[in-house]
């Protein structure tokens, strides 16, 4: 601190000398020298790592979903949203065509996803051509404008209005897999047509007139979107084998009883029909739920964020806040009742995700930060979400769940998107203690719900929220 003209100026530089004499004790400690050994050669996680607690988690759970045979894989791309969704979606499919394994089109879902994202870019950036680009809304506009993110409702919405195909019909691309080129592309293209609306309105040109031209500006997004993923098709052929309890009209099955087989067989079927048909989804059915606390973030409140929804019209994100338990109360009734959970987390936090041995594992007592840097990182849920110290960076599914004597969850296993050969076969071990650390976002059916949180997920009012305030430090987009 300094004294500058009787005001006090707060601010000093490090001081050279104090940090010489910190370097040259440094290796006094032999607690320092141990831990600078270890964590230079082998890397924090190993360092840290206690192999006495990791070697405590198995992959065994009283509550456990048959999961599909196929552990789907996002590949490089910040689709996990999509997947975790469609991997909730699947579950009712497998149920309905009687099959073990199946995997929706997750390019197909893509292809529109960019599509509504760039249609409400441009309506937001028409919206707000009055405004500066420094304005913070313009900025925070412009710094999503082609990105990969999302969440459940938001593909829910895409469901709803696209439909959905099988994977076959439209497979992944070099684009999908990796999609930030195309990312780029799309970005340059954007950010190029909404310098010319905002152009155009200070030419005198009406926001009316200037939607009639974002129309044509679509043109090129969907042409950019064809080359890089293929056309989406508008009808398609299915011949897909299902088993013997598959609930199929007769009409709509081929019967080969010398090859025991069933197919079924739909010939210009839309992507529409075959969602409604085959995976009988209601987006009104679920519920999201979250427990983030804080003083700007009270329980028993119905929280929406503006500058957000990427489908106009469609739904919109929303969630009841709601005490830790509470959440966990849903997910487990949802998990009884064999449906599998959509959840949100910030999954690098204490991660052995990519431990050569014991990967997927998520607990707290598995590595001990604290102990390696002899440092202290306690911090409340509240204060880290205020400060940006942790968010609901990636989505997964709740598969199962071992619940501790007091009926709580000791630990979950968690559907991953990241394919197979990751984590444990695709899955995460993720300690109950560690979600309710860093979870804390789920969507449940409302048949699981608790009824008097039903209630007040209808009849509450919601309260708007902008995006940049850390309600979830989540960037959708």
């Amino acid at each position: 601190m300094q004294e500058s003209a009787g005001k006090v100026v707060l601010g000093e530089s490090v001081d050279v000398g104090r940090m010489q004499d910190l370097a040259r004790t440094f290796s006094t400690d032999r607690a320092n020298r141990i831990a600078r050994n270890a964590v230079t050669t082998t890397g924090i996680v190993g360092a840290a790592r206690d192999q006495r607690a990791v070697r405590s988690y198995t992959d065994t759970y009283g509550i456990e979903l048959a999961a599909a045979r196929t552990v789907t894989d996002q590949m490089q791309s910040g689709r996990c949203w999509m997947f975790s969704t469609l991997n909730v979606i699947r579950a009712k499919t497998m149920d309905i065509l009687d099959l073990d394994d199946f995997e929706f089109s997750q390019a197909y879902l893509t292809f529109y996803e960019k599509l509504e994202k760039s249609n409400a870019f441009l309506d937001r950036i028409i919206e707000t051509a009055e405004l500066p680009p420094t304005d913070r809304i313009v900025n925070h506009l412009t710094m999503h404008a082609a990105s990969d993110g999302g969440q459940f409702m938001f593909c829910a919405s895409l469901v709803e209005k696209w439909g959905l195909v099988p994977k076959e019909i439209m497979p992944e691309t070099a684009c999908s897999r990796d999609t930030k080129a195309m990312n780029e592309v799309l970005g340059e293209l954007l950010l190029h047509d909404a310098a010319q609306l905002r152009v155009w309105y200070r030419e005198g040109v009406s926001k009316e007139e200037l939607c009639e031209r974002k129309d044509e500006m679509l043109k090129a997004v969907h042409r950019v979107l064809s080359c890089c993923l293929g056309e989406p098709p508008v009808t398609f052929d299915v011949l897909m084998r299902v088993g013997p309890a598959a609930q199929v009209p007769a009409h709509r099955l081929e019967i080969d009883a010398r090859r025991d087989r069933r197919l079924l067989s739909e010939h210009g079927i839309t992507p529409q029909e075959f969602a409604c048909r085959y995976a009988q989804f209601d987006a009104s059915s679920y519920i999201e739920l979250s427990s983030l606390p804080g003083e700007t973030r009270p329980f028993s409140h119905l929280y929406s964020f503006r500058w957000f929804d990427p489908v106009i019209g469609g739904r919109p994100v929303k969630y009841l806040n709601v005490e830790m338990s509470r959440l966990e109360e849903a997910a487990i009734a949802s998990l009884r009742g064999s449906t599998p959970v959509y959840m949100m987390c910030d999954v690098a936090k204490r991660s052995l995700r990519y431990a050569a041995d014991h990967s997927g594992v998520l607990a707290l007592d598995c590595m001990d930060l604290e102990g390696l840097f002899d440092i202290d990182l306690s911090m409340s849920r509240a204060a880290a979400l205020d400060l940006n110290a942790m968010g609901m960076s990636h989505c997964m599914v709740f598969q199962g769940v071992q619940l501790d004597g007091d009926g709580r969850p000791h630990a979950w296993r968690v559907e991953n998107s990241h394919g197979a050969a990751e984590n444990k076969n695709g899955y995460y071990i993720m300690s109950g203690d560690w979600h309710r650390a860093y979870g804390g976002v789920v969507v449940v059916e409302r048949q699981f719900v608790p009824e008097d949180l039903v209630t007040l997920w209808d009849t509450l009012p919601v309260e708007q929220v902008d995006p940049w305030t850390g309600f979830i430090n989540y960037r959708p987009w």
